[in-house]
């Protein structure tokens, strides 16, 4: 039995995990050591994956020749404008379908924004982050910053030094790939700990509201994206969409960070042979400013709060709510508590009192189960279809194939 397990595929043996731990869950609740196993995955793959980030980028950056092509201006601009196109089609559905909620006071809640210049403010102050300390706290694009820094100055040393760094970063690579083959065992430990103490009461209540978020996030990830892609490679974009969602969405759900899944998203890029200098970068940067989900239940639960308070809505105020949503959800990670303690911010635009807004915020931690998990799972992998999406691309002008049919099917 060992052996056929062994010789699974690492997405079969995640299912597996996912079955046994379901199961544990139901039959033996009371076996909270079962947790333990996702608690260290986990932690293993947040402590790793900003030490992965500095060094990849710092040797790629190092060792970068003058006229090699990247991708980042193109991959950047898609993340910008699909974060703003989910947040369209969430305010969209909102009117098409609105949605009432039952608030009720819920305390322990942090402090939320108050303005759009607080979010900005958060985001420029992460970035001079104290290196050190931003990767113990995972702040991504301080990481970003300082390895990109001290890579451009490592250009002009010794050619034994880049090598070094070279060197380091296939080291830590190995590291990330020993802790990417426990996944079976710590999304065991992870749907177990779910399926124990949360189970389907909590959420029956808000069941609409959770309906109307997971259904709008379906259809950005399965049917905006998809189209946004086939415009630029003029091809079906949809092998490389269930490669994503296969590979990388289902561990980003069980793991609810994007974070996490860096490692993950870094493994697949190169097994999809894309340039190393552009998702060394991209990655990252898209689990800081790719948030699509983000800006889908921003909107969505403010216009729900909006319905439920008979706030009359113009077109005008509409769009902006669209912009908003997107632009906070950019400087969602910079903040403790993510896309949900924005949803004041966007419910300032209605006039909406803070402790109303801040009910709204209660809702989302409850139905957070699966709300947090299908936005992390949309978000994380659509920075690794967007990062193949923009290289296609350019390869598509150029007259050239990457061949990655023949890598999707391998």
């Amino acid at each position: 039995m060992l052996d056929f397990f062994k010789n699974l595929s690492l997405i079969k043996r995640i299912a597996i995990g996912i079955i046994v731990g379901a199961i544990l869950g139901i039959v033996v609740p009371q076996w909270s050591f079962i947790a333990v196993l996702g608690d260290l995955f986990v932690g293993a793959l947040k402590a790793i994956a900003p030490i992965l980030v500095f060094v990849l980028i710092l040797a790629s950056v190092a060792k970068h020749q003058t006229g090699t092509k990247t991708f980042i201006k193109p991959i950047i601009a898609l993340y910008l404008f699909t974060t703003l196109l989910a947040g369209v089609i969430a305010v969209v559905a909102s009117f098409i379908f609105p949605v009432q909620i039952t608030l009720q006071q819920v305390s322990g809640m942090q402090e939320a924004p108050q303005a759009l210049s607080e979010v900005i403010n958060t985001i420029l102050t992460n970035i001079v982050q104290n290196p050190i300390q931003a990767m113990a706290e995972g702040n991504y694009l301080a990481v970003l910053f300082w390895a990109a820094l001290i890579g451009f100055a490592l250009r002009t040393r010794d050619p034994r030094t880049k090598d070094l760094a070279d060197d380091l970063s296939t080291a830590i690579t190995h590291v990330v790939q020993l802790i990417i083959a426990l996944a079976p065992f710590g999304i065991l430990g992870l749907v177990y700990q779910s399926v124990a103490t949360t189970g389907v009461k909590g959420l029956a209540q808000y069941g609409q509201l959770l309906l109307l978020l997971v259904g709008t996030m379906l259809v950005v990830a399965l049917i905006a994206y998809p189209l946004v892609a086939f415009v630029l490679i003029r091809q079906n974009p949809y092998p490389l969409v269930f490669f994503c969602l296969k590979e990388s969405a289902i561990p980003a759900f069980f793991t609810r960070s994007s974070a996490a899944n860096i490692p993950i998203n870094m493994m697949l890029a190169k097994h999809l042979g894309l340039s190393e200098e552009s998702y060394s970068i991209s990655l990252p940067l898209g689990a800081t400013i790719n948030m699509g989900g983000a800006a889908v239940t921003i909107s969505i639960m403010t216009l729900a709060t909006v319905h439920t308070l008979g706030i009359e809505v113009n077109i005008g105020l509409a769009l902006v709510l669209c912009v908003l949503s997107a632009l906070s959800a950019c400087g969602a990670s910079g903040i403790a508590g993510g896309s949900l303690l924005l949803i004041p911010l966007a419910c300032s635009l209605f006039g909406i009192p803070n402790d109303i807004a801040m009910q709204v915020v209660g809702v989302g931690f409850i139905i957070g189960v699966i709300q947090d998990s299908v936005e992390t799972a949309v978000n994380s992998s659509n920075d690794l279809f967007f990062t193949a999406v923009a290289e296609l691309a350019d390869l598509r002008k150029k007259g050239k194939d990457l061949k990655l049919n023949e890598r999707l099917a391998d």
